[in-house]
């Protein structure tokens, strides 16, 4: 019994570094900033020369009192800032011995199970509003204004619909930025709203792939190649299915 006890005592310092990785690597940080969080609280925690290896789909840790090392999958990957800045809060708690290992490991679950700070109507009615800004900071008209709103609302709608539905990002951006180009065109022909590119090129802002090639020039800055150069094809492939659904609607039109 004692054994037993003894070990989920020493279990508990590895399950709080890799789940802190898993809500960051999840939430959009960086892979370097991922690595060099689980480090530090590996080394708040005690644990013996730790070692990490972050990929955007895995990560492995082992630490040398360790015989084995562990590994968790990522599937779902998503922007939520918040929670990466509150694991970080966590890590500075545990480095300054404010937070036992279980009290952390407490505070990391109840960060894990959040929901997004932000309602989906809420969200949809920010990338509607940007949708518009940015057609006017393309040199759009303001009789383009309200054109842009509404596709790029309705854009954004399609996207997260679409990619509940199936779990295929790409898929995803292709019939929301091909929902855009026909609505924007809808319009256009209708009178409502002058010019047909720069309400199209507003309304596919939010759907954009800013952070991940942000985080992808990072990474290769860092000498973190597999994961910049992973981070950067995803963030290609991503703005081929906006281009290529924009594409499909002039072709077909």
């Amino acid at each position: 019994m004692m054994n037993d006890t003894a070990a989920v005592d020493e279990q508990e310092p590895i399950e709080v570094c890799l789940l802190a990785g898993k809500i960051m690597l999840q939430s959009g940080a960086e892979t370097y900033r991922v690595e060099d969080t689980m480090t530090r609280i590996a080394t708040a925690l005690g644990l013996a020369g730790s070692h990490s290896y972050v990929t955007p789909t895995g990560i492995m840790f082992q630490s040398d009192d360790m015989r084995w090392a562990k590994l968790i999958r990522i599937v779902e990957r998503t922007t939520d800032l918040q929670k990466v800045a509150a694991v970080n809060d966590v890590s500075r708690k545990l480095s300054s011995r404010d937070v036992t290992a279980a009290e952390a490991r407490a505070l990391l679950v109840d960060i894990d199970t959040s929901r997004h700070a932000y309602p989906v109507g809420l969200q949809i009615a920010a990338a509607a509003i940007s949708s518009g800004c940015f057609t006017l900071m393309f040199r759009g008209s303001l009789f383009d204004f309200f054109p842009g709103v509404v596709c790029g609302g309705l854009g954004f709608l399609a996207f997260i619909l679409l990619h509940r539905l199936v779990k295929v990002k790409f898929f995803a951006e292709f019939s929301a930025s091909f929902l855009i180009g026909i609505v924007a065109s809808l319009l256009v022909l209708a009178g409502i709203g002058k010019e047909l590119d720069k309400i199209i090129i507003g309304s596919v802002m939010p759907l954009v792939p800013g952070l991940l090639i942000t985080n992808a020039v990072r990474d290769l800055m860092a000498g973190h190649l597999v994961s910049g150069l992973s981070r950067g094809a995803e963030a290609f492939l991503t703005a081929f299915a906006i281009g290529a659904g924009i594409a499909f609607v002039f072709t077909i039109l």
